[in-house]
């Protein structure tokens, strides 16, 4: 088991992105989002209730793998996470999505397990933790000039 967070920091920030590693060396990042059927998102409590659950979702929709939290968490309304690309509403707890492009699909889930005192752990004995946060994108050239011909 590796420690993530706490369920209040998921609850605090809605949504906490982490990196994993498979076996053969492939990076994906994880999203946690708090899952509650009673969950208000446009609450501003930021303490939750004993029963809040969290769940882990790859962080990709399943019309065109767009990234779902881009790095400034997960577009979120009424218990549904929203893809930022098409529009596609993914359940918070189900991980299933009932419109748009990626209507009948379900994202894919990541083993987690949260202890008595709220500690969030990564219980899928497939993945590695890397890091918290997104992977490294940016594969191109540490220059800053704008040059063009």
């Amino acid at each position: 088991m590796q420690e993530l967070t706490t369920v209040e920091t998921v609850h605090e920030e809605r949504s906490w992105l982490f990196t994993v590693q498979n076996q053969y060396g492939e990076q994906e990042e994880v999203i946690l989002v708090p899952c509650d059927d009673d969950t208000e998102q446009g609450s501003t409590s930021s303490q939750p209730a004993a029963d809040d659950g969290v769940e882990a979702w790859v962080n990709r929709c399943t019309h065109e793998s767009q990234r779902l939290d881009t790095g400034q968490g997960v577009p979120m309304r009424d218990g549904q996470l929203i893809c930022p690309r098409h529009g596609s509403m993914f359940d918070v707890c189900s991980g299933h999505c009932d419109n748009g492009d990626a209507a009948g699909t379900t994202l894919p889930s990541v083993n987690i397990t949260v202890s008595s005192d709220d500690t969030v752990f990564l219980t899928d004995y497939e993945l590695t933790f890397v890091h918290e946060g997104g992977i490294d994108e940016d594969d191109g050239p540490d220059s800053t000039s704008h040059i063009s011909l």
